[in-house]
């Protein structure tokens, strides 16, 4: 295992976008995942209780539903993300408190999403800090592969351009965070006790080799990033 750099040397910070940017707590996410089992029943001509089923086993098994969805019925990903990303998106709040700490947290920052640009764009306007990322790797970038997919990771640092182990990697579901670990990132996840798809994904917390920082309250913990914590 290659030690991490110290994070006040840390110059390039990609962040995970949904219940990583905002609560997993927010009214938000569960808009899309009731619009992607109503796309599944509609579409697969199925009961909502199986396309839940079906929605969730993908989903774990492929690292989105989307991908299962492509490779098993060969569906065209464009109306799927129109469709579950067509949501309100006021329900989110502003969030200066996270403003102020991405604005004084020095080093590049990335949006690296499973989901699609315009939703991530809506999302960062509505929470009032769009204006310090300079990029957003959405998965139409990464070829519809997602996360925790290793390829997409390659691609995404092929795209900005950046060292990895000069990089951390800010996310909500600690498997997302191996294939950046393997890379040479540091990786930080967002623990949230009351995440919907904890179980889902059936992430083992006892189990974390791969995760240098676990988080609680990630503005606190940008906060003391910024005071010179390690």
């Amino acid at each position: 295992m290659t030690a991490t750099r110290p994070l006040d040397q840390i110059e390039t910070w990609v962040f995970d976008l949904d219940n990583t940017l905002y609560p997993a707590s927010s009214s938000l996410f569960p808009q899309i995942d009731v619009r992607m089992r109503r796309f599944i029943s509609e579409r697969l001509h199925m009961p909502l209780g199986e396309a839940f089923a079906l929605q969730k086993r993908y989903y774990r098994e492929f690292g989105t539903t989307l991908r299962g969805l492509m490779l098993v019925h060969g569906l065209e990903p464009k109306d799927f993300l129109d469709y579950v990303h067509d949501i309100d998106h006021s329900v989110l709040a502003v969030a200066p408190d996270l403003d102020r700490a991405l604005a004084q947290l020095p080093g590049r920052k990335l949006i690296f999403t499973n989901g699609s640009e315009r939703h991530a764009e809506k999302v960062l306007a509505q929470l009032g800090i769009g204006q310090h990322f300079s990029g957003i790797f959405d998965i139409e970038a990464a070829r519809y592969v997602p996360k925790p997919q290793p390829e997409c990771y390659l691609d995404m640092v092929a795209r900005f351009a950046f060292d990895p182990r000069a990089a951390a990697m800010v996310e909500d579901i600690h498997r997302n965070l191996k294939p950046a670990f393997d890379i040479g990132m540091t990786t930080v996840w967002v623990r949230q006790d009351d995440h919907p798809d904890a179980k889902v994904v059936m992430q083992d917390d006892t189990d974390l080799a791969h995760v240098d920082h676990v988080v609680d309250d990630l503005v606190a913990w940008l906060r003391m990033v910024q005071a010179g914590g390690k």
